[in-house]
């Protein structure tokens, strides 16, 4: 099928992802960021599942599937092929979820950043393993359900903190760290542009709600997604040379209830009053550190 449509061209229909799949419909945002000119390296996880189905794939850019850890490996590979042919116009992506990046990946995630190549990092948080059975992942957040934090007479379900990955990427050094969710792709590819346009590293993680691991319908992601923002769980957030530079928690923040955002989920169903308003706070805590 022949089309003009550069967009189509980079990630086409037909891939077998959930019905309203938060994650694609953060990838599409992503994609009208980038130029032809772009080498992507995928992560093992659900976006490359859903989209590369042998012999078949919808990638209309270049793009390389690595194992669940070293899609940064690759990606400083492919940078450093591109430096010895002289090519500075070609851009270098990786795509990973929660797994590869905040736990199985990290390592060498550091070490491209320690490197300070100049490649973008994208993470799309689903907050699980959710390609291979919704399980925890450092990115899990208080009080979710997953197959190996179970709710239970005994359990609240997980009881960690979610991993700060922004701070360890601000923490090495990078000039722009990004926050986003599915439900603002406008907000997406302008950070997409904008993390491009800076020279070194750059991290952009993407608030991408999963429809079997949260128990939301299949026309609620971006609705979720929304949610997380407008509670203050997971705000839309800008860090331009180590300084917060733009943040969703402004003058006109008006924070909802988390509840409305809980409740909603299947993963959360089994909290209560008490267990919900600590997570209030941990909202409350967010807003107070992102004020801007």
């Amino acid at each position: 099928m022949k089309t003009n449509n550069i967009e189509y061209k980079k990630l086409a229909p037909g891939h077998n992802a959930c019905s309203g799949c938060g994650q694609l419909s953060a990838v599409h945002a992503v994609m009208r960021g980038l130029t032809k000119d772009t080498i992507i390296a995928n992560a093992t996880g659900c976006l490359e599942v859903t989209t590369t189905a042998y012999p078949q794939t919808a990638w209309g850019l270049p793009w390389i599937h690595s194992l669940f850890e070293n899609a940064s490996s690759v990606a400083s590979g492919i940078q450093a092929a591109l430096k010895n042919r002289g090519d500075n116009q070609t851009k270098v992506l990786v795509q990973a979820g929660d797994g590869g990046t905040f736990d199985i990946g990290l390592g060498l995630v550091s070490g491209m950043w320690e490197r300070g190549e100049n490649i973008l990092y994208i993470c799309y948080d689903t907050e699980s393993y959710s390609n291979t059975g919704i399980q925890a992942s450092g990115s899990t957040p208080y009080g979710a359900s997953t197959t190996t934090t179970p709710s239970g007479a005994q359990s609240i379900g997980s009881n960690q903190v979610k991993k700060d990955m922004m701070a360890i990427a601000l923490a090495h050094g990078l000039k722009y760290v990004a926050q986003s969710a599915a439900g603002f792709p406008d907000d997406i590819t302008n950070k997409v542009k904008k993390a491009l346009a800076t020279p070194g590293p750059s991290y952009i993680q993407i608030l991408s709600p999963c429809i079997p691991g949260w128990g939301i319908g299949y026309d609620e992601a971006a609705m979720m997604g929304k949610l997380a923002v407008k509670t203050g769980l997971y705000p839309l957030l800008e860090y331009t040379d180590g300084k917060l530079s733009a943040s969703s928690v402004n003058a006109n923040f008006k924070a909802e209830p988390v509840g409305s955002y809980l409740k909603t989920q299947s993963r959360f169903k089994h909290l209560n009053d008490e267990e919900i308003n600590h997570i209030q706070m941990l909202a409350a805590e967010n807003i107070k550190k992102y004020q801007i």
